[in-house]
């Protein structure tokens, strides 16, 4: 079987239907683009609601067994920005440094960057990553973070994902 990455867009106006879900959508096709070993995607859009971010997070990780899951959106410092709580909720390790250089990426592009609160951590053997909600920033963080994300897997127990190395450098020490 191959192995199943979760992508969760947390939107209140993309799950009520009010605008098209175009962060979630990026974020498979840049996964498809980067990665050369296959994968299932399980998809959904969610409001900002953090005891059903919390659930589906735990869905992915626990019932559907996903190596990876991605969020998408819900990092700002707005009342319904609840993501990075409701990660906090379900993991058992964080891994601060994967928000300290996604934000250390995105100041490079905007000064607000200070004001995300992206993370990242670890259920049982799936990496939960938090990445913003707009499609250009979630090539700028992801790509910053990606390189360390295989090698992560690997680590907690996952499957070996191997990267599209024409498109995406991944770090593995050497044997």
């Amino acid at each position: 079987m191959p192995p199943k990455i979760g992508v969760l867009n947390i939107s209140d106006r993309a799950s009520a239907g009010v605008y098209e879900d175009t962060p979630g959508k990026a974020c498979v096709a840049l996964l498809r683009e980067w990665l050369a070993t296959p994968f299932e995607v399980d998809y959904k859009v969610i409001p900002d609601e953090r005891d059903l971010i919390a659930s589906e997070l735990r869905r992915m990780a626990d019932d559907e067994q996903c190596c990876l899951v991605v969020t998408t959106g819900g990092t700002g410092p707005a009342v319904r920005d609840v993501t990075p709580e409701a990660t906090r909720d379900v993991i058992k390790k964080e891994l601060p440094g994967f928000g300290e250089l996604m934000r250390a990426t995105s100041l490079k592009f905007v000064p607000t960057a200070i004001l995300s609160r992206q993370t990242a951590g670890i259920r049982g053997s799936t990496l939960i990553v938090n990445l913003p909600g707009r499609p250009k920033a979630i090539r700028e963080n992801l790509e910053a973070v990606f390189p360390a994300i295989p090698y992560c897997i690997d680590l907690i127990g996952g499957p070996r994902l191997e990267a599209n190395e024409a498109v995406m450098k991944v770090f593995r020490p050497k044997a």
